[in-house]
């Protein structure tokens, strides 16, 4: 009975002190850990995902008001400084980014190529062109667009349009290609005696076709010099000062191959390729041909038709500006 009672008391005593020992930690400022409440409340949402093609996209419609600010403002009053109407294109990158350049000058041209069909009723009676066939019969064509890496086809008739946003010296040089990767000498197909009289000054809004409107024929027509030909590549300089070549001739003639080799070492940097969306099927417009029409002083103006095509490079300061241009045709070797 006393050994029980002993027990008890051994008990009550361990209680008391363990008592004591909470009641002295909460007069220590200790406070009891809390567990953690629940609430009803949504998790703030996750940032939206940017897209990686935002920035492209951004300069795919910049691209063209950019190449337009050099254009001269619509006569009637244009208030802004930017293209307006139809004439404001969205343009797509069709080449991959090249890598940064060294270079601090982006440079860009305009280039439009013209496939020529025959006319139909509804197509303008003003732009179309007239063919004077074998027979001495005349029929009309009608210059259509199409985007620069078309697949042309043998005795399909062509033309090409090139506008400069920056002034200078224009010069466009022709070479074969072939199946092998090999090109063939160069040609200076403009300036010739026989387009323009000669005269190769450019500005913006100035149009350069070639051929030029009173040339005869006013077209180029596809064909194989051979049979592993697979297209033609068109250099286009434009430069501050005349080029050092020789006289001009009446028609296209060969150049220094060395001396080309030169320029396209010195000059020649990655291109980036931008095509109007939707361009291609347009047909020529009244406002392009009397801008191309060398007996006309009508420009470009920013609301007019914008090119197909535009070229952007990195150039450096002084050094003139070259874009490669290829044409392509299907191999007729089997």
């Amino acid at each position: 009975m006393l050994g029980r009672l002993k027990g008890i008391n051994l008990i009550w005593t361990l209680c008391a002190l363990a008592l004591c020992c909470m009641t002295s930690g909460a007069a220590l400022g200790q406070k009891p850990i809390k567990p953690p409440q629940k609430t009803d409340a949504p998790a703030p949402p996750a940032p939206a995902p940017v897209q990686a093609d935002e920035s492209a996209e951004d300069e795919s419609r910049q691209i063209y008001f950019d190449y337009a600010q050099a254009r001269p403002k619509k006569a009637a009053g244009l208030s802004g400084g930017k293209p307006s109407g139809k004439s404001a294109r969205r343009y797509v990158r069709k080449t991959v980014k090249p890598v940064a350049q060294t270079a601090k000058t982006f440079s860009q041209v305009g280039v439009t190529i013209w496939r020529l069909r025959p006319s139909t009723a509804s197509d303008e009676k003003a732009t179309r062109i007239l063919e004077q066939e074998e027979d001495q019969r005349e029929s009309a064509l009608t210059p259509v667009r199409i985007e620069a890496d078309t697949l042309l086809n043998a005795k399909d008739k062509v033309r090409l349009s090139i506008e400069s946003p920056r002034a200078g010296y224009l010069y466009v040089i022709d070479r074969e290609v072939y199946a092998d990767g090999t090109r063939s000498a160069p040609y200076l197909i403009f300036p010739t005696l026989r387009t323009r009289g000669g005269q190769n000054k450019v500005s913006a809004g100035m149009l350069i076709d070639i051929p030029a409107l009173d040339d005869r024929p006013n077209y180029f027509t596809v064909k194989h010099s051979r049979p592993d030909q697979v297209g033609e590549e068109l250099t286009m300089i434009v430069s501050d000062q005349p080029l050092d070549i020789p006289p001009l001739q009446r028609k296209y003639m060969k150049l220094d191959e060395e001396a080309v080799s030169k320029w396209e070492r010195d000059w020649k940097t990655e291109a980036e390729r931008f095509e109007m969306e939707g361009g291609a099927g347009l047909v020529w417009t009244k406002e392009e041909k009397a801008a191309a029409n060398i007996e006309s002083s009508r420009l470009l103006d920013q609301d007019d038709p914008a090119p197909q095509t535009i070229y952007r490079v990195a150039s450096k300061p002084g050094n003139p500006l070259m874009v490669t241009v290829p044409l392509r045709y299907p191999s007729m070797v089997k």
